[in-house]
C-alpha cells in the first residue's frame, strides 16, 4: 500500500517521508490515505480523481477545494477545517493536518451550527473571485416544479410563476461572500476537542450562509442521511448559528431562511446524489417513479421539504401562494402515496451508528 501513496520530491521535501499508509473509504471523486510519517505524525494525503462528477473536471475540484480549505483556515479561534500542508498541482494531492474525530454524539448539531457560522463569517467582499459563486435553483428549475404540481392535477396559483421568479433574483448570490462548504453533510464533520471541523470542500462556493443553515429544516438536501429536524433542537440549532454569527461580523444574518429553503425545494437536483445531477429532469421523475438515495425515497425527501416551505410560508409577504402550492402539493402525494414515511430525527436508526463510526 506505501508504494501506491503519491509523494513526489516535492511532498517529501515538504513533509516528510510516508513510513505506514492506509487507504480509506472515499467516493469515487478521490482517493484518501491516512499515513504516518517517518518523523511519527500523522497526515491525511487526498488525490482527486477524474471520476464520480458528472461534468466537473477534477483539476478544478481541486483547485475549489484547496482554496475553500486555506480560505477556512483564517478562522479566529479553534480550526473549522484541517489545516493544508503541502500541494502537489500536477498529480492534484493534497496532504492535510490529520484531525482526530472523537465520533458523534446526541448533541453534535449545537456544535456543528456554531462551526458552521464560524466558516461562513471568515470571508467577505474582498475575497469575491477566490471561489465560484454559489449556484442555486434556476428558472428551469422552477417551471419544472409548476409541471410537477400540474402532472399531479395540484392546481397552480396565478400569483406562483411570479413569486418563483421573484425568488430567483432574491436568492442571487452575487452580493454575499460567505464561504459555503457546498456539503455540510454529516460525515464531513469532524468533532474534535475544540469544536467541529469540516472535511471534502471540492464544492466550496460564496455565498449566502442561509443556504447551508437552511439543512437542518430542509433536510439536509444534499446528503444520504436526510434527516427532520424539529421543535426545541431546531430553535437551538438556528439560535447558535445566528449569535455565533453576529459576534463575529457585528451584523443580522442577511436573507431570509424561508427564501433558502424554497430554494432547495425546486431543485430536482437535490433529490439524487452528486453523480446524477445534471443528468435529468428529478422532479419530472416523482410522479412515475420513486427513488432511493441513501434510506430514503425521492417522494419521502420531497414531502418533507414542502411541509417546511408550507410552514414557512403562511404569512410570508412573497412566497404565500408557493407556500399554498406546497401545502397542496404534499396532501396530494400523501393521498396518492399513503406508504410514505416522514424523514427520520437525526437519531433515529439505521444511520446513526453508521454516522459514529465514519
Amino acid at each position: 500500500m506505501l508504494n501506491r501513496v503519491p509523494f513526489d520530491e516535492s511532498l517529501l521535501s515538504a513533509v516528510g517521508t510516508p513510513k505506514q499508509a492506509e487507504l480509506l473509504d472515499s467516493s469515487p471523486r478521490s482517493r484518501v490515505w491516512r499515513v504516518r510519517l517517518a518523523d511519527g505524525r500523522m497526515v491525511i494525503v487526498k488525490q482527486v480523481t477524474d471520476q464520480g462528477d458528472a461534468g466537473a473536471d477534477a483539476s478544478t475540484r481541486f483547485a475549489r477545494e484547496v482554496a475553500g480549505l486555506n480560505l477556512a483556515g483564517r478562522a479566529s479561534g479553534p480550526a473549522v477545517a484541517p489545516a493544508v500542508l503541502a500541494t502537489d498541482v500536477p498529480s492534484r494531492v493534497m496532504v492535510l493536518e490529520y484531525v482526530h474525530d472523537l465520533g458523534r454524539t446526541g448533541d453534535w448539531m449545537p456544535g456543528y451550527a456554531e462551526s458552521l457560522a464560524r466558516l461562513h463569517a471568515v470571508t467577505g467582499p474582498a475575497d469575491a473571485g477566490a471561489l465560484p459563486v454559489w449556484s442555486g435553483p434556476t428558472a428551469a428549475d422552477a417551471e419544472s416544479f409548476l409541471t410537477l404540481a400540474r402532472a399531479l392535477d395540484v392546481p397552480v396559483p396565478s400569483t406562483a410563476p411570479d413569486e418563483l421568479a421573484a425568488l430567483l433574483e432574491r436568492l442571487d448570490s452575487t452580493q454575499h461572500h460567505a464561504l459555503l462548504h457546498g456539503d455540510p453533510c454529516p460525515g464531513n464533520d469532524l468533532r474534535t476537542a475544540d469544536g467541529v471541523r469540516f472535511v471534502d470542500f471540492e464544492r466550496a462556493s460564496l455565498g449566502n450562509g442561509l443556504i447551508e443553515l437552511a439543512y437542518f429544516r430542509i433536510g439536509f438536501p444534499t446528503c444520504w442521511c436526510a434527516m427532520s429536524v424539529t421543535a426545541a433542537p431546531l430553535t437551538e440549532v438556528e439560535d447558535v448559528y445566528r449569535t455565533t454569527w453576529r459576534g463575529l461580523t457585528g451584523r443580522d444574518v442577511p436573507g431570509d431562511l424561508a427564501d433558502a429553503c424554497a430554494g432547495w425545494l425546486i431543485q430536482g437536483d437535490a433529490l439524487v446524489e452528486r453523480a446524477h445531477r445534471g443528468t435529468a429532469d428529478q422532479l419530472a421523475r416523482v410522479p412515475v417513479e420513486d427513488f432511493e438515495w441513501g434510506y430514503v425515497s425521492a417522494r419521502e425527501r420531497l414531502v418533507h421539504r414542502l411541509g417546511v416551505v408550507a410552514d414557512m410560508t403562511r404569512d410570508h409577504d412573497h412566497l404565500h401562494a408557493v407556500g399554498r402550492l406546497s401545502s397542496a402539493l404534499a396532501d396530494r402525494m400523501l393521498e396518492r402515496w399513503s406508504t410514505l414515511r416522514p424523514l427520520p430525527t437525526p437519531d433515529a436508526r439505521p444511520w446513526a451508528e453508521e454516522l459514529s463510526s465514519e
